[in-house]
């Protein structure tokens, strides 16, 4: 690793200040489980001259919930997200998709904010320096894609035009079920957007001198199914081929609402919003399910090896609604 400052933020104001001060050129580490990997490989173009250690800025790591819902701080730990007994009853499909993430010792240090903010894992983003010389790409500001000629497994089946890494985030899956916002604070004050605004084709919206602070959740209805569901090569650590969340509501038997978000399968995590209508208004039976499933997958563009999740995506919708 390079040589770099290490600053300790004490407030939100000052850590913004920092990385406005250093126009690009510095990063935000909490956890530190994405970051470290990425400044060990040098796989950014620039190196950043400075590290701003948010983990010394207080009150952002709290879990509590008002009439209008759940508000989690920016910094609180995955294990901690997983543990909490008022998670797990109202907002269960957020505490099982953390405890979906990586291994209990990357949970115990990794925030739900650097969660949503984590790289890609594409690996022609992420090829180590050392080992030949970064691979450039339009995400690092220059190149194609090389997914759609190359070797692309396991990259995007929608929405891939200019990258098609998908997004690593479980949590964020699990947040565009229940409706979930996401609290950014800068130089300007504080916005707040839902889940589903804050990522895009290239990364996030997060503007120079901005930091994630805080995530809100609105309360379910207490009755909803809720499911997470995850695809992995080796269960316990790897990232999601794909993964599926739900929040089913029912009234006798019959679908009231319902949001279904798939992780995996496009740059960003992504609503299938025509099979939440074709459900809606009947009861979730095999074949409904079944019926449900290919309406979210009719706009699937595969690349030349990654055609597998299509049919995988919709084994996932299927089980997750019929649980």
């Amino acid at each position: 690793m390079k040589s770099f400052k290490h600053i300790d933020a004490k407030s939100i104001h000052e850590a913004c200040k920092l990385l406005r001060k250093y126009k690009g050129k510095a990063k935000l580490i909490a956890g530190g489980t994405d970051l470290l990997g990425i400044l060990k490989d040098r796989v950014l173009p620039e190196y950043p001259e400075a590290l701003i250690n948010i983990k010394t800025i207080p009150n952002l790591n709290y879990i509590k919930e008002d009439k209008k819902g759940l508000r989690i701080g920016a910094l609180t730990i995955l294990s901690d997200i997983v543990k909490s007994p008022m998670i797990q009853k109202r907002y269960s499909v957020l505490a099982e998709a953390s405890r979906e993430v990586a291994t209990t010792q990357i949970r115990n240090m990794a925030t739900l904010g650097g969660n949503l903010c984590q790289e890609v894992r594409c690996w022609y983003y992420r090829y180590p320096h050392q080992v030949g010389g970064r691979i450039l790409c339009l995400r690092k500001g220059k190149g194609p894609c090389l997914a759609p000629s190359g070797d692309n497994r396991y990259h995007a089946i929608f929405g891939g035009k200019r990258c098609f890494a998908v997004c690593p985030s479980d949590t964020a899956v699990a947040l565009t079920a229940l409706r979930g916002k996401v609290v950014i604070t800068g130089g300007k004050g504080r916005r707040t957007i839902p889940i589903e605004e804050f990522f895009t084709a290239l990364g996030n919206v997060l503007g120079s001198g901005e930091i994630v602070t805080e995530i809100q959740v609105p309360r379910p209805d207490e009755k909803a199914k809720q499911t997470f569901l995850k695809f992995t090569l080796r269960r316990p650590i790897d990232f999601a081929i794909v993964s599926v969340a739900s929040v089913i509501s029912l009234q006798d038997g019959v679908c009231k609402e319902a949001r279904i978000a798939l992780g995996g399968v496009a740059p960003t995590p992504l609503r299938v919003v025509n099979a939440e209508h074709f459900i809606k208004g009947k009861t979730i039976t095999p074949e409904i399910a079944s019926h449900a499933a290919e309406e979210a997958l009719k706009e699937a563009r595969p690349l030349s090896l990654n055609a597998y999740k299509i049919e995988l995506t919709k084994a996932l919708i299927q089980k997750a609604l019929m649980a």
